[in-house]
């Protein structure tokens, strides 16, 4: 399995737009995408500007699929000039547990 943890910072103001989209985009993904495992938003309990995506996929191709869908695709768009700052993690998913 394949993760990515993507760090946004988001601009001030936006916080509600990103996440609404954030959601919307990571619902899609998990509904719609056989590849995506797992896709948690999640925000800081420290800074309400930074926000992480916990993805799971089953490997890096099903990632670039991701990348093709209409939900990410209008969910880039939308996000353009929201975010001040990101950065990715890319890890090998060793297990995946759910209670």
């Amino acid at each position: 399995m394949f993760c990515i943890v993507v760090k946004n910072v988001v601009k001030n103001g936006f916080q509600d737009q990103y996440l609404a989209i954030m959601k919307e985009n990571a619902k899609a993904s998990v509904e719609t995408e056989a590849g995506c495992l797992t896709f948690d938003v999640l925000v800081s309990q420290n800074d309400d500007h930074c926000f992480y995506l916990y993805e799971i996929y089953t490997s890096e191709a099903a990632l670039a699929e991701h990348k093709q869908t209409s939900h990410y695709l209008d969910s880039r768009r939308r996000l353009e000039g929201l975010i001040e700052e990101q950065s990715v993690i890319r890890c090998d998913a060793l297990s995946q547990n759910h209670s």
